[in-house]
């Protein structure tokens, strides 16, 4: 079993937790490998890895290529071109923590209070599959999935349905209940949480998968667009 390695202590987050990165997708949209690409000072892989362990979890990186592998432990994905649910299936089964946090590395605006809020969420509740929304609509990752999932998981995937959200539901009506969905906007609002560059919640979710999405990005970071 691959440990994966430690990030800080965080009051509220479970012992039992784990985070990956998944980085194994083919980049071609970036038209080049995406985990190496700059935001920031960082690259892409960097960054993900970055908002995991300032959550205070543990990280690993889901697939990957060998230029990154000298960030964190690796877990590739035990059949090759399956996509993002493989790649969550082959992490759930390397680790015995009981939570496992999932996210993408083109969601690089994320901040890690929200991670620790959806750990802390889906420890008290005990559900299987915690996500976000924003603006009424559920976004597929971040994603906090009890290790009790991995078996329908692997069943949709043996199905050859790879669709990560639509899995999500299944394993979530499996153990008899419903995919918990937190909106951003109200955590926001509350002040239960709160972006450590002031970026404004609609922000947090741009997904930089292409040149396009990098520039956006960039201007984020350095833009008007931040919570007054």
């Amino acid at each position: 079993m691959i440990m994966p390695e430690s990030g800080p202590e965080r009051p509220g987050v479970p012992p039992d937790a784990v985070g990956f990165v998944l980085a194994g997708g083919k980049s071609s949209r970036m038209g080049q490998d995406k985990a190496l690409v700059q935001l920031a000072g960082q690259s892409l892989a960097e960054r993900a890895l970055g908002i995991l362990r300032g959550a205070g979890l543990a990280v690993s990186l889901a697939g990957g290529s060998p230029a990154i592998a000298d960030l964190a432990p690796v877990v590739q994905d035990s059949v090759s071109g399956l996509g993002p649910l493989g790649g969550i299936c082959a992490a759930l089964a390397s680790t015995s923590a009981r939570l496992a946090v999932f996210m993408p590395i083109d969601l690089p605006l994320l901040p890690a209070p929200l991670i620790v809020y959806l750990l802390e969420h889906a420890n008290v509740t005990g559900v299987g599959v915690t996500l976000t929304s924003i603006g009424g609509f559920a976004q597929t990752f971040p994603a906090v999935l009890d290790r009790g999932v991995l078996a329908v998981l692997e069943s949709e995937l043996q199905a050859g349905r790879r669709g990560c959200f639509a899995a999500f539901e299944t394993a979530a009506a499996r153990l008899g209940q419903r995919v918990s969905v937190i909106p951003v906007e109200t955590l926001v609002q509350s002040c239960q949480v709160a972006h450590p560059e002031s970026l404004a919640a609609e922000r947090w979710f741009l997904n930089v998968n292409a040149p396009d999405g990098l520039r956006l990005a960039n201007q984020h970071l350095s833009g008007p667009h931040r919570v007054s």
